[in-house]
Order: C-alpha cells, then sequence, then structure tokens
C-alpha cells in the first residue's frame, strides 16, 4: 500500500506545483519532496476537481455518495426483513 502523506505536506506541494514557472517540471518538484511524479500529478488533477476548474465528483460528494449507499444497502435489508415477516 502506498504511504498516507499528511495533509500539510500535500497541500503545500500542490500550492508549489500550481505556483511553478514554465521552467519548472512536475517531475523536478516531485524529486525535490521525494514523490512519485503520478502521485503529483493525481493531486492537482483532484484539487483541480476540487476548485471547480475541471468537472468530476468532489471529495465531500464522494463522501456523502459513500454514505447514501450505505444507508441504502442498510434500508433494502430492512424492507427484506419486513417482507419475510410479512409473508
Amino acid at each position: 500500500m502506498p504511504p498516507r502523506y499528511p495533509k500539510e505536506f500535500r497541500d503545500d506541494v500542490i500550492r508549489i506545483a500550481l505556483n511553478r514557472g514554465p521552467e519548472v517540471t512536475l517531475a523536478q518538484i516531485a524529486k525535490d519532496f521525494g514523490i512519485h511524479v503520478g502521485t503529483l500529478d493525481k493531486w492537482l488533477r483532484e484539487e483541480r476537481v476540487e476548485q471547480g476548474q475541471k468537472p468530476g465528483v468532489t471529495r465531500s460528494e464522494n463522501a456523502e455518495l459513500r454514505e447514501l449507499r450505505k444507508r441504502n444497502r442498510l434500508l433494502e435489508q430492512e424492507v427484506e426483513v419486513l417482507r419475510r415477516a410479512a409473508a
């Protein structure tokens, strides 16, 4: 499993990558911080979705969706129990 980076670290790296000059590549920034360039690219894509610059599901929407799916499964189980009890 890949390592989890602290939120502060991730936010700092994203801020630096977004404010970089044209001569600085993502690979250079990733190397400086000791992370894989693919990880940095993923963080930047997620940040652009969060800021509304790209279409997609934000973290809060994703959390809400997971919670609603969990609740839906629970309700479906309750309905099934009631159906069996009524039969």
